[in-house]
């Protein structure tokens, strides 16, 4: 199945909007390019379900895209502490609505005022505005961090502190391009490697012991 998200609503509604008052002042011809905008915008907002599998210690990727980083935390970019991150950049072409990696508890949900430089830049992790949540898996904790880049101007999390989730659910979307980084604790197995292709909800990108 395929829907949208509802963040996308105001976006593809206005542009059928615009659309109807071309053909009404115009012509049909000049609501065309209303009718493709209203497409690609519905095209981009689109969420599609997913099949979620049901180990409980997979953390699931969180995002479609390409995995930048799959090591050890880095210096300015990971929170406080000793870390393991995964980075996956999600082009304008991606599916942008986010999913929980690890099932728990939400613990923290923090939002960070910042720049937007371009995501896949080292330093957009730490710099760029970005919002995260903090995840209690059974003592272990798995940090889901949505950043901003030069056309993502707005995240979206819908997740709340004391919330119960489940890896896989839909937490939030990126407009527009963008980047998530996932921090986990040293005991994870890291699934994924630099340039590998991940899709929301079904890639285990690490296994918690």
């Amino acid at each position: 199945m395929m829907g949208i998200d509802r963040a996308g609503a105001p976006f593809v509604g206005g542009a059928l909007v615009l659309a109807a008052l071309a053909a009404w002042l115009g012509s049909g011809w000049w609501a065309i390019p209303f009718v493709l905008l209203a497409a690609f915008l519905g095209f981009f907002f689109r969420d599609p379900d997913r099949v979620i599998g049901s180990d409980a210690l997979a953390v699931l990727s969180p995002a479609d895209g390409r995995v930048m980083v799959a090591g050890p935390g880095q210096p300015s970019v990971a929170p406080e502490g000793d870390w393991q991150q995964i980075s996956i950049f999600l082009s304008p072409m991606d599916v942008h609505v986010n999913r929980i990696p690890a099932s728990g508890r939400v613990m923290k949900v923090l939002f960070s005022p910042g720049r937007f430089l371009p995501a896949y830049r080292h330093e957009a992790g730490g710099t760029n505005e970005r919002s995260e949540i903090w995840i209690d898996h059974g003592g272990q904790t798995v940090v889901a961090r949505q950043i901003v880049g030069m056309l993502a101007r707005r995240v979206v999390c819908r997740a709340r502190v004391g919330d119960e989730v489940r890896a896989g659910d839909r937490f939030g979307i990126m407009k527009f391009g963008s980047r998530m980084d996932i921090f986990l604790p040293l005991t994870a197995t890291i699934k994924v490697s630099v340039g590998q292709m991940v899709r929301g909800g079904e890639t285990v990108i690490a296994v918690l012991h």
